[in-house]
Formats: structure tokens, sequence, C-alpha cells
């Protein structure tokens, strides 16, 4: 081969060489420029904000509250109150009298007495309570307590009798009463009152648990009695309101 050639040939390869490394890595580096740090982005972002624009907002369930526990007054035209005191004086809300009374009046190791307490069981301000002061402490049988005249009144319509009552004082209280409807005949049912506090507390009781009563057409009184067998302490102070006939 002559020497041209063989010149020609070298530099031929040389520049197929140079052409190799510099041109080609220049046009593919201009095509695809590799990433930098600032741009990566790890796999798992990415897939997660593609699926934040895909997915559709998840919107939870409303929460519906529990409908709280009905309390259904007794309607006006259900309810005829004897006595709610709240003018301080007598008589009854039917016009009837009423007032303390005492086994033995003449006794004066025991009795009763009534007043007007600025505390009305269902919160009137301007309202009052009737104040039971009573006294069976003694050495003779004993026992005294509160009337009320009904005035022959008809409560065949209604089924239970309803009062306020509550305890006066740290433990100055008996926790145990006794009540007493009387028809027009004088015909006398009792019924004992139990659990009694220093909270006001509305006490519900059936005719049915008044035995002796057969005709609920003519009602005589409303009694309280306090006596040295349920009377513990045998001295105290019960309060009283609301005294009431319900239809239930």
């Amino acid at each position: 081969m002559s020497k041209p050639l063989v010149v020609s040939l070298s530099f031929f390869v040389l520049i197929c060489v140079i052409f190799l490394i510099v041109v080609i890595p220049k046009i593919t580096g201009s095509i695809t420029p590799a990433p930098t740090e600032i741009d990566a982005v790890p796999a798992e972002s990415t897939l997660s904000a593609a699926n934040a624009v895909i997915s559709d907002p998840v919107i939870p369930d409303p929460v519906v509250p529990a409908p709280a526990a009905e309390v259904v007054p007794v309607s006006p035209s259900n309810q005829l109150v004897i006595a709610d005191f709240d003018t301080g004086d007598k008589p009854n809300n039917l016009g009837g009298d009423f007032g303390a009374w005492n086994k033995d009046p003449d006794d004066t190791t025991q009795g009763s007495t009534i007043s007007f307490e600025i505390d009305d069981a269902l919160g009137d301000s301007s309202g009052y309570s009737l104040k039971l002061d009573y006294d069976v402490e003694s050495e003779n049988p004993a026992y005294n307590g509160f009337w009320m005249k009904l005035n022959e009144l008809d409560a065949s319509e209604y089924n239970t009798v309803s009062f306020y009552v509550r305890g006066e004082g740290l433990n100055n209280y008996t926790r145990r009463i006794k009540i007493e409807i009387k028809d027009s005949s004088n015909m006398t049912a009792p019924y004992i009152i139990s659990g009694i506090t220093e909270s006001w507390q509305k006490i519900q009781v059936p005719f049915e648990r008044f035995r002796k009563i057969q005709n609920w057409s003519s009602l005589g009184e409303f009694v309280v009695v306090f006596d040295d067998m349920n009377s513990e302490p045998e001295q105290g102070t019960i309060l009283i309101d609301q005294i009431a006939f319900e239809k239930r």
C-alpha cells in the first residue's frame, strides 16, 4: 500500500473517532438531559400525587346523633292542679281550706305547723311551696300532719295523684311519709311514700294504690301524716308543692 493511501485511511479513522467521542454525546445530551437532584421525584410521591388528582374526594358519612330521650310533660288538659301554693296564702286552687292537724292539741310534746317557703318546686322565682314542720317525739302515741279540703271533687277522669316533695336540712327530715285520700263519705285510703331526699322529687301514685277508694267522683280530703312509726328522725321539716290529679 502506498504511503499517501495509508495517511488518508489514518485520517479517516481519526475523524470517525472524534465524531463518536465528541459529536454524538452532544447530540444525545441535547435530546435527553440527565436529571438533577432537585428535579428528581421519588416514584412513590409521583404515584401519590397522581392518585390525589384523579381520585374523587372522600366525603365521610354524616354523623347523626342518637335521639335524646323524649320527655313527655302532662298537658294542662290532663292535669288538674289542686294546690300550687303560689299565692303564699289560703285557699287552695279549688277554693278549699287547708291546715295542720294534731292528734292531741293539748299534748305539747308533739305537733305540726305549716308555713309558706319561697322555694317553688318548678323553679318559679315568685312561687311558694308549703313547709311542714313536724314533731312526733313523744312518750305518748304521736301522729300529726297536714289536711286539705277537696270540696267533693270529681276526679274520675284522672288516674294518678301527684305532688313534689323534699326534705329540708341535712338529715333533718323523715324519708317516709304517709299520704291519705278521703272520699266524701270519709272512707280513707293510705299510701306510704319513701325515699325522700333534699332535692325536689315528683311523686306519682296511681289511683289503684288507694284500694279503699271506690268512688273517685266525690273526694273529700288530701292528707299528709307524720307518725312515730314511719317518721325518723321524729322531728324535722318537709316541703311539699304542686299537688295535682293527672291522667297518664
